[in-house]
């Protein structure tokens, strides 16, 4: 324990001291399960925390060694976890297959990878840690459904009056044979080690005559069948070919399951870590490799530009020009990391960042527009002039000149919007002012958008872009 300590010392001084207090709580006291793929948005909702900060914290936790961080590949149907990386390096952007809902998807980062920290085995050991020990209901839990899935005592055991005919845990290189009577329902034998499953249409007259039907577990992937069987007895025969023990479960494919899996809860997004700025900051390791593509399918693009910068380094000089910049630089820096945004990179004066929601970015470009405001007035001068463009939509996220970049239409328009400016203005897309979020907050700020229409590169039609005046 006196090394934990000494590393939660080291976290309080890069982290909120009120969470590294509550982290050290949750390992020292905390059930097992719940130091396995902590959702961070429920840790921060029940400990009175900011979210932004309990990511942030959890990061640099992860850095000491506290936690191991996963990417996680979801199921957008039942919420299973389709694979697990260990780096994001990992991560491919072909389709990953769903046994129990008997589809394939590819993973977007959006909301079908999830982040989530398990305490390192070498701070404390839980049963996760070994998962081929964990009861077949708590692996479920604990390992096949992710942290997105919102159960609670009842709807979990619900699972085994309502939904489960039957589950079997088989030996590794082992057989196991059990015989069940089908009813007039349409029936899923899933297996979560191994991911494998067989769906059975049970309809017809009853039968008083037993079926068969063999099931074979190895780490082959093979698409989810379809058989037909008649209500009555049926024999089941599981062989197990793998090194692990599997756990083939009989599910009534009816309303009882899709309520229990349905019900969802906020979790933590790989998208959402790609535009943390502790992320971009301390794993730069563990960021795509140069031939990855991620697809994103909405992320919001804030680029700045400092206005007439080489005339105020000639009419300024460059010592008092330079520190003018720096100045800028600094606040702006502030700004995006504090409306839960991340600096994408620096382009002599300019600035790309990206966020989750368009709403933060507008946040973001009108506290900068102030803030260069103040440190005009501060200085006695008027050269800090900031054009600020905004836009939202899909993009790739792609590794360029050793950072993780992005690429797209997108990106573009939004570099060209902030180019419209010429003055210290704030121009947006169509995309971004009818978020229903911007929209509250402009009438909040009674700030009435001026339309115009704009032609910009490689766009073959004029663009309606929005002045925040």
């Amino acid at each position: 324990m006196s090394d934990l300590r000494n590393q939660l010392e080291t976290l309080k001084k890069t982290s909120d001291p009120l969470l590294v207090d509550a982290i050290g709580r949750l390992i020292t006291d905390g059930a097992d399960h719940e130091l396995n793929r902590i959702n961070l948005i429920d840790f921060a909702a029940s400990a009175g925390l900011d979210e932004e900060r309990v990511i942030s914290g959890f990061l640099q936790a992860a850095r000491l060694g506290l936690f191991d961080l996963t990417w996680n590949v979801l199921c957008p149907g039942c919420r299973g976890v389709l694979d697990t990386h260990d780096t994001l390096k990992s991560l491919r952007d072909d389709e990953y297959q769903c046994g129990l809902c008997g589809n394939g998807y590819r993973a977007s980062v959006d909301d079908q990878v999830e982040v989530a920290f398990t305490v390192s085995p070498r701070v404390r050991r839980i049963a996760a840690h070994d998962p081929n020990t964990l009861p077949v209901w708590e692996y479920f839990r604990q390992v096949f459904w992710s942290s997105g899935v919102d159960f609670d005592a009842t709807s979990f055991a619900a699972l085994s009056d309502e939904i489960v005919l039957d589950t079997r845990d088989v030996a590794p290189f082992r057989k196991l044979d059990t015989t069940l009577r089908l009813p007039s329902q349409f029936l899923i034998v899933f297996e979560p080690v191994t991911h494998a499953a067989q769906f059975i249409d049970v309809q017809g007259e009853p039968t008083i005559a037993i079926q068969h039907l063999s099931l074979v577990y190895d780490h082959t992937h093979r698409p989810t069948e379809t058989i037909t069987l008649r209500p009555g007895p049926v024999h089941l025969s599981f062989d197990n070919q793998t090194e692990l023990r599997v756990l083939p479960s009989v599910f009534v494919a009816a309303d009882a399951l899709h309520h229990l899996i349905g019900q969802r809860k906020p979790f933590l997004t790989a998208k959402r870590i790609l535009t943390n700025q502790t992320f971009r900051d301390v794993f730069k390791a563990d960021n795509l490799t140069i031939d990855q593509r991620l697809k994103i399918t909405s992320l919001t693009f804030l680029f700045t530009d400092l206005k007439g910068s080489t005339a105020l380094y000639e009419r300024v000089g460059d010592l008092a020009a330079f520190d003018l910049v720096r100045a800028h630089f600094q606040a702006l820096l502030e700004i995006i990391s504090s409306e839960a945004g991340a600096v994408v990179k620096t382009i002599g004066d300019a600035v790309m960042a990206t966020f989750t929601r368009p709403e933060q970015a507008l946040a973001a470009g009108l506290r900068m527009r102030t803030a260069m405001e103040r440190l005009n007035e501060a200085r006695g001068t008027t050269d800090l002039v900031v054009k600020i463009g905004i836009h939202e939509g899909p993009c790739l996220a792609v590794m360029l000149n050793d950072r993780q970049d992005y690429f797209g239409q997108t990106v573009n328009i939004a570099a060209q919007v902030q180019g419209l400016a010429n003055s210290q203005a704030i121009h947006v897309t169509g995309p971004v002012i009818s978020a229903h979020a911007v929209e509250a907050m402009l009438r909040q700020a009674h700030i009435t958008p001026i339309q115009k229409h704009a032609a910009l590169r490689g766009i073959a039609d004029k663009v309606v872009v929005y002045e925040i005046p």
